[in-house]
């Protein structure tokens, strides 16, 4: 199973990358587990400049925007 979390402050862009994790991985059949982060102190560990942020099993692939679905869909299939 992957694990995602999602780092950022809870906005609606960071909300949306869940969402969208969560909605692609259900379209592909495949389960995950999504956290969002919004502590400042965690998100820093992650040397993070820009939210959203995602991190997938403890290694930070994307930073500074929603990611699109061919994205999530390529770290789903990893």
């Amino acid at each position: 199973m992957k694990t995602f979390k999602v780092l950022g402050s809870g906005c609606a862009n960071c909300v949306n990358t869940a969402k969208r994790i969560e909605q692609t991985a259900n379209e592909l059949h495949i389960k995950v587990v999504v956290e969002k982060v919004t502590d400042l102190e965690t998100i820093m560990n992650y040397q993070v400049m820009s939210t959203p942020a995602v991190v997938l099993n403890e290694q930070l692939v994307h930073s500074g925007g929603v990611p699109n679905k061919e994205v999530i869909t390529a770290w789903l299939k990893e």
